[in-house]
C-alpha cells in the first residue's frame, strides 16, 4: 500500500482548481485526513460566521492506489461509488461539486464557465501526461453493499411538523460506519416532504466525534429552549 499517490493530489489540487475557476480561487479550500483507514481530501467554503460548508469529499483507497466519491442512492438504499482514477477526474468531480454548491446556497446569480487560454489550461507542464483529456467523464460507478445493523430510529419529532431518524449501518468492503438521516417534514398543504443524508466514518474516528458531541452538548440550544 502506498500513499505516494494521495499526497502528490493533496500538494497540487488546490494550485489545480485555483487557476480553472475564479469563484473557487476566491472562496474554494480543502482539508486532509491522512490518518484514517481511507485517508480523505475534503474540500469546503468558509461562511460568513467562520462556519465550514463541506461540498465535497474525496476518499482514497491505499490498497488499490485510487480515489473515489461516495453518494447514497435513495432508491436502492445503497452506497454508490465513483472511481476517479486520473487528476484530470478529480478535478472535474471537485469542480463540479463546488458549482453544485453554488447554485444550492445561491452565493451567486449566475455561473459562468469560462474557457481559459491553452497557456493557461497546461497547469503543470512536467505532469503535462496527467491533463491530456479534461472532458473525459467516463466514471465507473460501483455500488457499495451496506449491512444495516438497527432499524431506523426517531431522534426527534417537533409539533407534528418535523421529524428526524437516523439508522446505523456498516460498509462491507471498507468496514467504515455509515450514520442515514432522514428528515420528514409536512408543509402547510399537509404535504410530507422527505430528505435524505448519509455520513460515513472509520471505526477511528468514531470515539472522537462520539467525545466532541458529549463535549458540546450544553453549547447547543434546543426546541425547548
Amino acid at each position: 500500500m502506498s500513499l505516494e499517490w494521495f499526497d502528490r493530489v493533496c500538494g497540487e489540487l488546490q494550485d489545480y482548481m485555483e487557476s480553472i475557476c475564479e469563484e473557487y480561487d476566491e472562496m474554494g479550500h480543502i482539508t486532509v485526513d491522512r490518518a484514517a483507514k481511507h485517508p480523505r481530501i475534503e474540500c469546503f467554503v468558509e461562511m460568513e460566521d467562520n462556519e465550514r460548508e463541506f461540498f465535497c469529499t474525496l476518499f482514497f483507497d491505499p490498497h488499490n492506489e485510487e480515489f473515489y466519491m461516495e453518494a447514497f442512492d435513495l432508491e436502492t438504499e445503497q452506497t454508490s461509488r465513483t472511481l476517479l482514477p486520473d487528476i484530470e477526474d478529480i478535478i472535474e468531480a471537485v469542480h463540479e461539486s463546488f458549482h453544485d454548491f453554488l447554485d444550492e446556497f445561491e452565493l451567486v446569480d449566475e455561473i459562468e464557465v469560462e474557457e481559459e487560454d491553452e497557456e493557461d489550461t497546461i497547469l503543470l507542464e512536467d505532469d503535462a501526461d496527467l491533463m491530456d483529456d479534461l472532458e473525459d467523464e467516463d466514471y465507473e460507478e460501483i455500488i457499495v453493499d451496506v449491512e444495516w445493523t438497527t432499524p431506523e430510529v426517531m431522534a426527534y419529532t417537533y409539533l407534528d411538523e418535523v421529524e428526524v431518524s437516523y439508522q446505523f449501518g456498516v460498509i462491507h468492503d471498507t468496514g467504515d460506519g455509515i450514520l442515514r438521516r432522514v428528515n420528514r417534514i409536512k408543509t402547510e398543504d399537509n404535504e410530507l416532504l422527505e430528505d435524505e443524508s448519509n455520513f460515513i466514518f472509520s471505526k477511528e474516528e468514531a470515539g472522537t466525534i462520539i467525545e466532541l458531541i458529549e463535549n458540546n452538548m450544553e453549547t447547543m440550544d434546543g426546541f425547548d429552549m
